[in-house]
C-alpha cells in the first residue's frame, strides 16, 4: 500500500478485527520462547532479552503482512517500522 488509509478501511478479518496487519510491525507482550509446532496463540516465555514482533510492515512485501509472521528482537525505541496497538475489552 503506498499510502497510510482511515481505521476501517479495508474488509475485517474472521474475527471481525480491522487493520491487523502491514502497517507496522508490532511490539508483543510475549518474549521470545520455543513454540510448540501447530500451536494456535501460543505463550511466550515469563522473561528473556526479545520481544516477539508480528504482522509486517509497510516496507514489507504483501505476503509478509500477516499477524502469524513473527520476528523477535530487543525492545524497539521510537524508530520505525516498530510500532504497538492499544486495545480494550467491548464496552456493552
Amino acid at each position: 500500500m503506498p499510502y497510510t488509509s482511515p481505521v476501517g478501511s479495508f474488509a475485517s478479518n474472521g474475527y471481525g478485527l480491522h487493520d491487523m496487519a502491514g502497517n507496522v510491525w508490532e511490539w508483543c507482550w510475549d518474549w521470545l520462547g520455543n513454540y510448540t509446532n501447530g500451536a494456535s496463540d501460543p505463550r511466550g516465555a515469563s522473561s528473556g532479552s526479545d520481544r516477539v514482533f508480528r504482522g509486517g510492515s509497510g516496507n514489507d512485501d504483501a505476503i509478509n503482512c500477516r499477524a502469524a509472521l513473527r520476528g523477535y528482537g530487543g525492545i524497539p525505541g521510537n524508530t520505525n517500522p516498530f510500532g504497538f496497538r492499544v486495545a480494550r475489552s467491548s464496552v456493552p
